[in-house]
């Protein structure tokens, strides 16, 4: 038997959102935790999912509750592989030429497609939010148009899919992935091994760090870098507009994401008045902003 918990979270909450293993220190079987935004149009009222195969404790179903914004409401699944079960509901991704699954969908890529597959769990960036799909689609459109890149950094990586990304369209380059979270580089380096993405310094591989921002000496050995990804949040990226202006080769594009239409004209002024003209602003109400250096 198995049993899922559901409850009403922000945004902020689950972003903040510690791992099962941390949340419930005690517990020789925690859940698997999902996250998910079920409506596009009120892009601050979340869903947090525990799945349980067995009863949750009290303690447990109290320590959930810290986390959110309303009741928990607990449902009995039956006979059923609970870990499946969570990710069940998440379709398999289109952006571009990329294709992002689940490990339930692995049968299901399309020929040509370039595939990659994210368990959901413990990290963002699974390809479900409107922010990591224009990531996608914006990476692949560079690159389908003659952009070529060697030095990429991908900033608040979460499950690695952006670096996974760059790499398949520049296997020549050199890439690092970076999050203040230590739990995502690891769910990063997992990705990595389930995809085969190489890992270390050479080119056509993946260096992963815990870093907040660009403040690291593993960054700053590499830069400057010729393109910078950031999915992250509007105020943070403001906040490191300097810090990446300053790590940006001239000629360098950056793609920042993770910001509301409302916020993206704010973004790009301050990206501005540190030397960079916006190139490009997809539509919707997640835009992807393509900025470049002098």
């Amino acid at each position: 038997m198995s049993w899922r918990v559901t409850l009403p979270c922000t945004r902020a909450q689950a972003e903040a959102l510690p791992g099962a293993d941390d949340l419930l220190p005690a517990s020789a079987d925690p859940p698997v935790l999902v996250v998910d935004e079920p409506d596009p149009s009120k892009p601050d009222d979340w869903l947090l999912h525990a799945y349980f195969d067995r009863v949750p404790s009290p303690e447990e179903m109290a320590a959930l509750a810290r986390l959110s914004s309303g009741e928990p409401r607990i449902v009995e699944l039956g006979e059923s592989d609970w870990v499946t079960m969570s990710q069940a509901g998440l379709e398999p991704i289109h952006a571009g030429r990329f294709f992002v699954h689940t490990p339930t969908h692995r049968g299901a890529v399309p020929p040509q497609a370039t595939a990659f597959e994210i368990d959901a769990g413990l990290a963002f960036g699974t390809g479900q939010h409107a922010t990591t799909c224009g990531c996608l689609e914006t990476l692949d459109s560079l690159q389908c148009n003659g952009c070529r890149f060697t030095n990429i950094a991908d900033i608040g990586t979460g499950t690695g899919l952006l670096a996974f990304a760059a790499l398949a369209l520049w296997p020549e380059a050199r890439c690092i992935a970076t999050d203040v979270d230590a739990v995502a580089v690891d769910v990063a380096r997992d990705n990595a091994a389930i995809n085969h993405v190489a890992s270390g310094h050479q080119p056509g591989a993946l260096l992963l760090a815990v870093a907040d921002g660009i403040d690291s000496p593993m960054l700053a050995a590499r830069a400057p870098f010729d393109l910078i990804i950031a999915n992250i949040l509007a105020g943070p990226l403001i906040e490191l507009a300097p810090d990446f202006a300053q790590s940006l080769a001239p000629g360098g594009t950056i793609l920042l994401a993770g910001l509301l239409d409302t916020q993206a004209d704010a973004v790009a002024r301050t990206y501005a008045d540190h030397g960079l003209s916006l190139q490009e602003r997809s539509a919707g109400e997640w835009p992807v902003l393509t900025l470049k250096s002098a």
